[in-house]
């Protein structure tokens, strides 16, 4: 990677990502497309930017034409529990950046990473060390259009050799950005109710296990196998990595270590639950530890330890 645009890099990873790439490449060689607010404090002093609706393929192509871009990050989503509400919504947002990526990278030769997702996995899927290939049938619109994602990532590559890669993000647990509208996000805004001294009203029934990824580990994932070489990789799209599997009375049980008064209380949402429920409990990310070198540094207890110091700081 030498020049890279990140197409959504306002959102939950493109905001960490872009500081994260900055730091090896350089500030001037990613450029950080934007559409919505908000934006990061600093966001428009820190690089460069430019405005880029992802569904309009031509801003993509002159900010690729323009730059001398030779990677694209599509970070671009509806995220589940949301998109749930918004169907219609949610796949022209996730097919249409999508497309528009790959075939702007197919006509400049750019190397494209598009993030999949336990989303991706349905109900019938093992639910336990989860294969690197399985059956993949989910029944919810953000993760239909993940695996409609790795599919044509793969199409892309075979048929015209885009170089497509992309890995299946857990649960995303972060101390920058706030909950966003995914299933997974109690596990974000239970730290924040612990450290603000709140009761935590838990969305997600006890026992309920989901892989989940402490953003640090998560941006490594996502640069590591964009530097990885490609001789090595059997797979593309997509590539399961784990880091931590837990329900929430683990996670509340680790915060009380930090915070013994911490409270919380269950109130199970429907939808929440019922997405949830249809994903694995723990994937087997043996074949991107094979083929890329895949490592995470981060587990539960660590993971909270960090959380709640950051977040105290953040929040005085």
């Amino acid at each position: 990677m030498k020049r890279i645009l990140i197409v959504g890099s306002t959102g939950q990873i493109g905001s960490e990502l872009s500081t994260r790439l900055r730091s090896i490449y350089g500030a001037s060689n990613v450029i950080c497309g934007y559409y919505t607010p908000p934006y990061p404090d600093g966001f428009f002093e820190a690089g460069p930017t430019m405005e880029i609706n992802a569904l309009h393929i031509e801003q993509i192509a002159e900010a690729v034409s323009r730059q001398g871009v030779d990677t694209i990050y599509n970070l671009v989503a509806i995220l589940s529990a949301t998109a749930e509400k918004h169907p219609k919504l949610g796949w022209d947002v996730g097919t249409g950046s999508l497309m528009n990526c790959l075939d702007v990278a197919r006509e400049y030769g750019c190397a494209v990473f598009t993030p999949s997702s336990i989303g991706a996995f349905g109900p019938d899927t093992p639910k336990d060390d989860t294969p690197q290939d399985t059956i993949q049938r989910p029944n919810t619109i953000y993760g239909i259009t993940k695996v409609l994602g790795e599919l044509v990532s793969d199409y892309y590559f075979h048929r015209w050799g885009v170089d497509t890669r992309s890995v299946r993000f857990p649960g995303i647990i972060s101390s920058v950005t706030p909950p966003g509208g995914g299933t997974t996000d109690y596990a974000v805004d239970i730290f924040y109710k612990a450290v603000l001294g709140e009761e935590f009203v838990c969305p997600i029934a006890a026992g309920t296990f989901m892989d989940m990824m402490y953003m640090p580990d998560a941006l490594d994932a996502a640069i590591a196998i964009m530097e990885a070489d490609p001789a090595r990789l059997v797979h593309r799209n997509s590539f399961n990595v784990a880091s931590m599997s837990f329900d929430p009375e683990m996670i509340c049980a680790e915060i009380r270590k930090h915070i013994p008064d911490f409270r919380m209380r269950y109130e199970v949402d429907p939808l929440k639950q019922h997405i949830a429920d249809s994903w694995p409990n723990r994937l087997d990310d043996s074949c991107a530890r094979d083929e890329w070198g895949w490592q995470p540094s981060f587990d539960i207890a660590r993971t909270t330890a960090d959380m709640i110091g950051k977040l105290k700081v953040k929040l005085g």
